[in-house]
């Protein structure tokens, strides 16, 4: 990468990926954009099963690794972990990707569908096509933000929709490396910025705003070269106006490094 500026708002796995810039010879500015809190109330997962088991689900459907892993985490704490895998034996079990699955085969559930790739709400559609969901109730182990598309797709079949909150993202605590990112980009010192979530985005575009640099932000990224991990991160940075360069495909932080790599090197 010759040296030159690399961007960083990751969080979870921000680490990595600084040593993974530095190793291919870029230079990381580490400015993550969220900030992940639980969101997982003990009294609100034993409400749920025992819900679930007056009122038998239709189908569970589970978007990230790290969420099943809390929602289970929760269960075992609270003794309901065997109730937990004996409920889902009795439900159709959708998964959203590859982080998901690995957790859910790591308790030995049973997964009936899988979204394919790149595993966004439009996979996870296609197969819940093929359910019959009138009448019938759906639980949605929800990520760090609500998926407002996938709960409207299910209302609109006449599904009901019971959401499990494991975490939610936030604005990071520490806001300074943010700021001084957007400076960097102001003198055009970036010459790329790595968008793993579409989080990230609305997160850096709603500090921005709370700085007055937000009808600006858009302009500054656009100058430097923009990597997207996939379709659903390159969907959100359109909506300000911001156009990749860059698109992991598949939707994976080794394809996506890769393909920064070479365009910085090229």
């Amino acid at each position: 990468m010759n040296g030159q500026t690399v961007a960083i708002l990751e969080s979870r796995l921000g680490a990595q990926i600084v040593e993974l810039i530095a190793k291919r010879g870029g230079k990381p500015l580490h400015a993550p954009a969220l900030s992940e809190i639980p969101d997982l109330e003990p009294a609100f997962i034993a409400k749920l099963i025992g819900e679930w088991e007056a009122a038998p689900v239709k189908a569970a459907i589970f978007q990230t690794g790290v969420g099943t892993r809390a929602l289970f985490k929760a269960t075992d704490e609270l003794g309901l972990s065997e109730k937990l895998l004996a409920l889902l034996a009795a439900s159709t079990v959708i998964v959203r990707g590859p982080k998901p699955t690995g957790a859910l085969n790591s308790r030995g559930v049973r997964i009936d569908l899988v979204a394919g790739d790149p595993y966004t709400t439009t996979e996870v559609i296609a197969q819940l096509d093929t359910l019959q969901l009138a009448g019938e109730c759906v639980v949605v182990q929800r990520y760090g933000g609500k998926n407002v598309e996938l709960e409207s797709w299910l209302q609109a079949q006449g599904a009901t929709v019971l959401e499990i909150p494991v975490y939610r993202w936030a604005m990071p605590e520490n806001t300074q490396p943010l700021a001084d990112l957007i400076a960097a980009l102001a003198r055009h010192e970036v010459a790329a910025v790595v968008f793993t979530s579409a989080s990230q985005v609305h997160n850096l575009f709603d500090y921005a705003k709370t700085q007055g640099t937000d009808t600006t932000l858009a302009a500054y990224l656009n100058a430097s070269k923009v990597a997207s991990i996939g379709p659903v991160c390159t969907v959100a940075l359109a909506q300000f106006g911001v156009h990749p360069q860059i698109e992991a495909k598949p939707p994976k932080l080794g394809p996506l490094i890769n393909a920064l790599d070479a365009a910085l090197t090229n």
